[in-house]
């Protein structure tokens, strides 16, 4: 199924052999009351798969019982993700996950096959004694998203030490203005683990922040192509309908691409109710005439330029 998912992508033209894409993976719990459904971390009964997505199309689906760890067998996961891509004549530029990535065999696998990688990383004491001993002159103070941060680099010292990483440190001032204790001042930090040297650490941030359009795939997932309310008794059977509806969403993204040049309030980042109702839903009589029936339909919207689009 995910190799029929990858072939109708190449056929649609949204992803081309020979390319060179952006990768995302995330886990997302699909919550529900099946026989099979495991308890997970938030304390909710479901599944927990693993999605790889390329821009806004889903190009793998992994899935996996609730109670299941976020870092179990991540590392085949991602190889079967990441060969899949590489069987159809493609390849990996930057790849970027959340803190539920950072172990040292997932690690491994996606710098084999990403050119560059981003990954949220957990604190320990080590990382935390590193940042409380970083001087004054090693911070910057940025501006993002219109918020104020300071930001430093650390070497990467935790595991593989033979490789040439980085840590990318973002202290954020926290509301309460409450000291930690483990810092010393009333800041909140977060860390990304990446193999790129050559960009400042406000690229690094900013371009990991652009996750946040990726995950926004698992709300339209859930919403509107049926990832909310699985058909299905066992596992196997709603793992076939995850990937189908995920091929459904693939091809809703070619298919509003397509409107979206032709009709001006339909944009290529409309929802599907926005689509039905302003696409679909529109009044209409079939007419016999001429020995054949045709379709009437009471509107001035330009349908006929879809032929030519």
């Amino acid at each position: 199924m995910n190799e029929l998912n990858m072939k109708s992508l190449l056929l649609t033209g949204q992803l081309e052999k020979g390319g060179c894409y952006d990768f995302d993976y995330d886990n997302q719990i699909i919550s529900h009351e099946k026989f099979d459904a495991g308890k997970t971390y938030k304390m909710n009964t479901g599944y927990f798969p693993g999605v790889a997505i390329i821009g806004k199309n889903i190009i793998y689906i992994e899935n996996r019982d609730g109670n299941a760890n976020v870092k179990t067998a991540q590392d085949e996961t991602l190889e079967r993700a990441y060969t899949l891509v590489e069987d159809h004549g493609m390849t990996i530029n930057r790849s970027r996950m959340d803190a539920g990535s950072y172990s040292e065999k997932i690690i491994k696998v996606v710098a084999k096959h990403s050119r560059l990688f981003y990954i949220r990383a957990n604190k320990c004491d080590s990382l935390c004694d590193s940042i409380r001993g970083l001087p004054k002159e090693k911070w910057q103070n940025v501006e993002i998203n219109f918020k104020e941060y300071k930001v430093a680099s650390l070497p990467f010292t935790q595991f593989l030490k033979d490789r040439n990483y980085r840590i990318v440190v973002m202290g954020e001032k926290s509301d309460n203005r409450q000291t930690d204790l483990f810092y010393g001042d009333n800041c909140i930090y977060r860390c990304i683990l990446t193999n790129d040297r050559d960009s400042t650490e406000q690229e690094v941030i900013e371009y990991y922040n652009q996750r946040g359009s990726s995950e926004q795939t698992f709300d339209i997932q859930n919403n509107d192509f049926g990832w909310g309310h699985l058909p299905c008794s066992d596992m196997n059977h709603n793992t076939v309908y995850l990937i189908i509806m995920a091929m459904v969403k693939n091809f809703y993204n070619y298919i509003v691409c397509k409107v979206s040049k032709v009709f001006t309030d339909i944009r290529p980042t409309s929802r599907l109710k926005r689509f039905i109702f302003r696409f679909i839903c529109v009044p209409g009589r079939w007419f016999y005439r001429g020995r054949q029936w045709t379709l009437g339909l009471y509107t001035d919207r330009p349908y006929e330029k879809l032929f030519a689009a």
